[in-house]
């Protein structure tokens, strides 16, 4: 009975509580940060009423002993009067005041994150006046990163006053930084190059998670594996990997480009006269677009028969619109019905390029027609099919 009609009485413990909730928003070392003057904090305590006294005198003596000054010395107790005629008068705490910074810090315990926090924001200003100003804002970040955040701030410095040619990740020169501490704190590395350098040193066009090519380094190439079918050869090879960039024109005598997924159909891909067959590697396909050569050839793509194989079919089509598919319709995916295997992240994309024959198939698989996360891998296709819809090809006039 006595809990429950004394639990609402504010402890020590409880101011110090509503205390941190300010601190872990970040309002006290802002206003450190920015210089304010310190004014005295107070907290009211909604304690024991008159009538508590005569009732439960034994509760209100305890509470009222849990803020002996004795044992609250970075407070300032401020009492009131209570009681009267039944119980006489008694001085209870009424209110609390915090005097001194430092005994905030004392009570919350943080002296030294401050401490600390005031070093990091001391050194910013004189190098990097735009972080400082952003750690002034954003102080409970920089606290989080402590440990870290030298290191940061030297990423920062080097990364803005660097002005040479564009250099790989690798290459950024700062001690006891290297890629994969780049990559683990590319989040906040991001939003402070983003508020610290000039808009003009910033692509915009790039992703965010893309942090090589949003702030102008280096990336690594894109590469575009192939083989030269029908017994040619480039340079006395059957099969070669190159720089997507480096690609700028079409292998001499070729008029026909199949795309496939599968690592073991494009090695198996039956012989075809002037053709090649590139290996698609799943949406990396749409690094084709970097090729325009591919406008002037006959481009055939095969993937696999699920919601992500149409998916790649369309963003092919997005930059080749003459490409054509093969072996990605109904009646492919109804005489394997032996051979599905589920889809297990299925995409609900809205596809715009797709044949009308394409687009009922994958409306078909999207709504569970066939059954739930249907899926039809290109390499259980049967190889005779392949065959059949090559031999088709070759007689059609190019």
């Amino acid at each position: 009975m006595a809990a429950t009609h004394t639990q609402n009485w504010p402890t020590p413990r409880d101011v110090v509580a509503r205390l941190r909730k300010r601190w872990d928003r970040g309002d006290y070392l802002t206003q450190l940060a920015d210089g304010a003057a310190w004014e005295p904090l107070d907290v009211p305590l909604q304690g024991p009423k008159a009538g508590d006294i005569t009732q439960h005198y034994d509760q209100v003596l305890a509470w009222a002993t849990s803020w002996a000054p004795g044992a609250n010395r970075r407070m300032r107790i401020e009492y009131r009067q209570l009681g009267g005629r039944l119980a006489g008068v008694n001085k209870v705490p009424a209110r609390v005041w915090i005097e001194r910074r430092e005994d905030l810090w004392t009570l919350l315990g943080v002296t030294s994150t401050v401490n600390r926090y005031a070093s990091l924001l001391a050194a910013a200003r004189e190098t990097l006046p735009p972080l400082a100003a952003w750690m002034a804002v954003h102080p409970m970040k920089v606290v989080q990163r402590e440990a870290d955040w030298p290191r940061l701030q030297a990423t920062i410095g080097w990364i803005t006053d660097y002005r040479g040619p564009a250099v790989y990740l690798r290459q950024l020169d700062v001690p006891r930084v290297d890629t994969k501490f780049i990559e683990h704190h590319r989040a906040i590395l991001t939003t402070l190059l983003e508020h610290c350098l000039p808009d003009d040193r910033i692509d915009t066009g790039s992703a965010r998670t893309d942090f090589a090519a949003r702030f102008r380094f280096l990336r690594k190439p894109a590469y575009l594996r192939f083989r030269l079918l029908g017994g040619a050869s480039l340079a006395g090879f059957s099969e070669l990997t190159v720089r997507v960039d480096e690609f700028t024109a079409r292998p001499p005598g070729v008029t026909t480009v199949y795309v496939v997924e599968n690592e073991t159909t494009y090695l198996a891909f039956p012989s075809q006269p002037h053709s090649i067959v590139i290996h698609g590697g799943g949406y990396a396909v749409t690094q084709l677009s970097a090729l325009p050569w591919l406008q002037d050839v006959r481009l055939i793509y095969w993937g696999d028969l699920d919601t992500h194989g149409l998916t790649i079919l369309d963003r092919l089509r997005r930059a080749f619109p003459h490409a054509r598919s093969i072996l990605m319709d109904r009646n492919v995916l109804l005489e394997h019905r032996s051979q599905w295997v589920k889809e297990e992240t299925p995409t609900h994309e809205h596809l715009t390029t797709l044949t009308p024959e394409e687009a009922d198939l994958h409306e078909s698989l999207v709504e569970g027609e066939f059954g739930h996360n249907v899926r039809l891998e290109q390499e259980r296709v049967r190889y005779h099919l392949l065959e059949t819809a090559l031999n088709n090809l070759r007689q059609e006039p190019q």
